[in-house]
Formats: C-alpha cells, structure tokens, sequence
C-alpha cells in the first residue's frame, strides 16, 4: 500500500475544557469540516474508522452527515494505541479497492472525571488488572511513572532533566493560537514547583483533560492529485505488538524499556524506501512525558538511554536533532488519544504548522508507546 493512499482533508472543532455539544455533535462538525477541507461531498464517503473507545456508532455519524452507501467500517482498540491504526485501517480498505473516499475520526469529552476509564472501576477485577491495580497502579500516569523512575535510575536522569519536555512542547503551544495551552508559558521553576501527580511525574508531566474532535479524510493516489489540498501520502505504515507484551504495565519482561514501538519501529521501516535520518519531523504520541524519550529511541532516532539528555539540550525544539509535537501534543495542545498529532503532522507536509519544519518531506506519527500500538510515515511531493 506503499504511497497508494493520502490524507487530504483534516478537520477539529474548537477544544475547550468543557464543551456544551455532545460527543455526536463535535464528530460530525469536525468530520464536516475535514471534508470541506478536502473539497469532498459527504455523499461520497463509504468507509469509516474510529477507535473502540468511541461512544458515537458509525451508523449515526453516517446518517446524520448525509454520507452514502457504506463499504467498509473498522476500530481500532487500546484508546492511545489506536489513531494510526484506525488510519491505516480505512487507507487498506481504499489501497485495496474495497472502498474510495475514508473518514477516521475521533470525539471525545474528557474535562468531565465521570468520563475517564479509571471512574468506572469494578470492585472486583478479574482481567489482567488484577495483577497491578491491587498494588496502587489505578491509573495510566501511575503505571507510566513506575516505567521513568526506572528509566532515570538506569541511566542517572533526573527531573532538570525532564523538565524540558515540557517546556520545550509548550513552546510550541504558545506559538498555536488554537491550543488550548497558547497563552500560557511555563518556565523551569514552574515546573520544578508543581504539584506531583505519580512520582516522578508532575502536573506538567501528563496530558491536558479536554473535550473536543478532530477528522481525516482519506482517499486513493489517484484521486488526492486532483484535490485542492497539497496531499499527505501514507508511505508505511504498522501496527506493533511485542511478545509477552503486557497492557501499561509491562514490567515483567527482560527489559520493561523495550516496548511494542520497537516491533511497530521495524516493520515500519522494513516498509519505507527511507531512513530514519530522513524524517523531517515526528509526532509522538504524549499522555505522558515519558512517552517523547522512550519513542524517540524505540524508533532509532538515537540509542536507548541517550533520549533524556538529547531532549534538555533542545533535540526536540524546532532548530534540534528532531522537532517533536510540533502543535504543542497532547501536554500542551489537546488530549484526544492522538488525532491532534496526526493532523499536525499532516500540516507539517503541507507546509502549514505554526511551528513549520522548512522542506518538511517526511512526516511520522505514532501512537502510544505503553499499549499495543500503530505508527504511520507521511510523505510529501
């Protein structure tokens, strides 16, 4: 499926921390708006892909956009595992000829607590939870801090050191006037001062609880040449799952830094005509800070443990080895399971990010680093 594809059109609402839309709304304003953007009729679309968290049925979002007779539908599981994916997914069924215009989307209210995975805990677990929660791990940010604590005890790190992924994302926001962090700086001591969420991660060190949707529309080679939209072709992509692998808590392994992004890595690249010295620019995937240095080694942009102290020399500002979550990520610019990145990666191939990459020609996205995962690379003409 090699370059057979591209996204053409990207769509989001308006984030906010609270919004008054329902989940139904905000998808089909954003998917409206990524089809307005590609110059496409809803009656065209006839494949969709989401996540299996989404709360809207296909069948709504396709009845009340208007869309035509459908072809192919799929999800994608494990919530920030899943954006790429999805993406992949819907690009297989249109590369194959199974279906021609695809929309994956993503709409999601989390400003409200009620509507976080971890307010629904049973009593009683009998699923691989058992094996962590009992112990305190209730939830994501507690299973990734047991992951950095390791990290920095294994290679002398520290939190100075971790202060400037976060410092360096919300740069980016502040240069984003629609991230929902643009007007607010943050400085080292800002950092350093902030309440502690799971030691050794701070406030400053997880994603952003916000509500909102953002849409992709992807259509077939010959078809994204004859759209107003500079297109976004989908060079390689795949999904990644490491043997023995274990949902958010894979610490029982040989080594617990080794993650499915290193299996996802491989088959990526065994699938592109380029190196990873020729990416321009990446979005990882950030629910948490750890995530940035662990993708940046898994996906051999430099050798395990070296990651941290690339970051606090500026290896991921704009003029660093990598620009890195260059719309803010999900720390700084919106939460929602990673459809942000994707779109900015995708303006960072058209050559309209407001922190732009000059000559960016390759473009990777990836998804969560701590579950079974996707990534996708972006090409430009």
């Amino acid at each position: 499926m090699k370059d057979k594809t591209a996204i053409v059109g990207i769509g989001q609402t308006v984030f906010e921390k609270k919004s008054k839309d329902t989940e139904l709304i905000l998808a089909c304003k954003a998917i409206k708006s990524a089809l307005d953007d590609a110059g496409i009729e809803p009656r065209e679309v006839d494949s969709l892909g989401s996540y299996t968290f989404e709360e809207t049925e296909g069948f709504e979002i396709a009845r009340n956009l208007g869309f035509g007779e459908m072809h192919y539908w799929s999800e994608a599981p494990y919530g920030g595992g899943a954006s790429c994916a999805a993406i992949g997914q819907v690009a297989m069924s249109i590369a194959s000829g199974i279906s021609e215009v695809g929309v994956v989307w993503r709409s999601r209210k989390r400003g409200d607590p009620s509507s976080r995975m971890w307010s629904h805990a049973e009593e009683r677990m009998y699923d691989h939870w058992k094996w962590s929660r009992p112990f305190g791990l209730v939830r994501p940010a507690d299973e990734s801090s047991m992951l950095m604590r390791r990290y920095l005890h294994e290679y002398s790190y520290s939190r100075e050191d971790m202060a400037h992924i976060a410092l360096s994302l919300r740069k980016y926001a502040n240069n984003n006037e629609k991230a929902l962090m643009h007007d607010k700086e943050l400085s080292f001591d800002d950092y350093m001062e902030a309440r502690m969420i799971s030691d050794p991660l701070c406030l400053f060190d997880n994603c952003l609880e916000s509500d909102g949707a953002i849409a992709v529309v992807i259509v077939s080679e010959q078809r994204a040449n004859k759209l107003k939209q500079k297109p976004a072709y989908i060079h390689s992509y795949s999904q990644g799952m490491s043997d023995q692998h274990q949902l958010m808590t894979d610490y029982h392994g040989s080594n617990p830094l080794i993650s499915s992004s290193y299996t996802t890595a491989k088959n990526l690249y065994r699938q592109s005509d380029y190196s990873v010295n020729d990416i321009d620019v990446a979005q990882f995937y950030d629910a948490f800070s750890p995530m940035i240095p662990f993708s940046l080694e898994a996906y051999q942009f430099c050798g395990q443990g070296e990651a941290l102290g690339i970051i606090s020399e500026g290896g991921i500002d704009l003029d660093g080895l990598l620009p890195v979550n260059t719309s803010g990520g999900g720390m700084s610019e919106v939460y929602l399971h990673g459809m942000n990145l994707v779109v900015e990666g995708v303006r960072q191939i058209r050559g309209t990010s407001t922190s732009q990459v000059k000559d960016a020609k390759l473009s990777l996205v990836t998804t969560c680093d701590a579950t079974p995962n996707a990534a996708i690379l972006l090409k430009g003409d």
